[in-house]
């Protein structure tokens, strides 16, 4: 571990060209006094480190001395699609992995190169998860993406939509959409992949069971997986009227598939600037939750039993915030 960060501070002197006690203990998560001490050992194993005092001061290395101790150890090769990826780095538990690779690939480059990088480092910045979200912790993140990169079967108590089920998987691999993981994975009885969501896994039992993985392409089905999930989805459609304002709201809060639905249905406004369009919905009861986002910005013409249902809601608030007269 200490000799791991011997060259953690070597590749971040190298990067930095300056830094101070403080921003290593930073940069390193430890104490000033651990720096101190790791800045005496490599002056003692003879690496041309020095110190300047004052406001601007800090550690540097003699002008043209660079370590070569920057190749890849394996574990960083295979972490090397979550360099620029932080977030899902740290939910894995490769963040200490990346970070050391991060460093010595920044190393490795010629000085105009490594500034671009830091340039690009400083500006763009990659957040996965949604708004109203942190995104999805799971302690069994970790374990399931093992099981994914070793190959070998897990045993999952799950949590899916028809209740609680045991079942032996085969990962196949991991994916990251809007925030949330989800292991792509078949079944010994069942070889066809489905998805299950890793934040729904209540308990995992790691298996000594290797299984052969198919030549399979998880970016390609994980596409057709969701042409087909957004499919599914639209079963069914509602008229409605949308005030102006109901119709923008519906531009921040439906997906891009139901408001092209909207903009290719929708009439001339009438005198208010109310519209008639055709909603897609994929159940009563989701769309029921949908609409309701929209308060008095829409009305629901057909079908009549949504329509009955959202009456039913907004007769049980009015009931609950009805205030009396005077």
């Amino acid at each position: 571990m200490r000799a791991s960060r011997l060259l953690s501070i070597l590749l971040l002197l190298q990067a930095h060209g300056r830094l101070t006690a403080a921003e290593l203990a930073g940069h390193l998560e430890v104490s000033v006094r651990t720096v101190y001490r790791d800045v005496e050992s490599l002056h003692a194993a003879g690496i041309p480190l020095y110190g300047e005092a004052g406001h601007a001061g800090g550690y540097r290395l003699v002008d043209g001395w660079r370590t070569r101790l920057t190749g890849l150890t394996a574990e960083e090769a295979d972490r090397l699609l979550f360099a620029g990826l932080p977030g899902p780095a740290a939910e894995l538990g490769y963040q200490s992995v990346v970070d050391t690779l991060r460093l010595k690939l920044h190393a490795a480059l010629p000085a105009p190169l490594a500034d671009r990088a830091a340039r690009l480092q400083e500006r763009f910045h990659l957040d996965t998860p949604g708004w109203y979200s942190d995104g999805d912790p799971s302690p069994y993140l970790a374990p399931t993406a093992e099981a994914v990169w070793r190959q070998h079967r897990i045993r999952v108590h799950y949590r899916s939509w028809t209740g609680d089920v045991q079942r032996v998987l085969e990962p196949y691999g991991l994916v990251l959409k809007g925030g949330r993981w989800y292991v792509v994975a078949a079944r010994p009885d069942r070889p066809d992949p489905a998805t299950y969501r890793v934040n729904q896994i209540l308990d995992l039992t790691p298996l000594d069971e290797p299984f052969d993985r198919p030549g399979f392409d998880l970016p390609g089905w994980w596409r057709a997986h969701v042409v087909a999930f957004r499919a599914g989805l639209r079963r069914d459609e509602a008229t409605v009227r949308l005030s102006p304002r109901g119709r923008e709201r519906l531009r921040e809060l439906a997906s891009d598939a139901v408001v092209a639905a909207v903009d290719a249905s929708a009439g001339p406004p009438d005198p208010a600037g109310w519209v008639y369009a055709v909603v897609p919905i994929e159940s009563l009861t989701h769309a029921h939750a949908d609409l309701l986002r929209l308060g008095a910005e829409v009305e629901v013409l057909s079908p009549a039993a949504l329509r009955d249902r959202l009456a039913d809601t907004a007769g049980a608030l009015a009931a609950l915030y009805h205030r009396p007269p005077g």
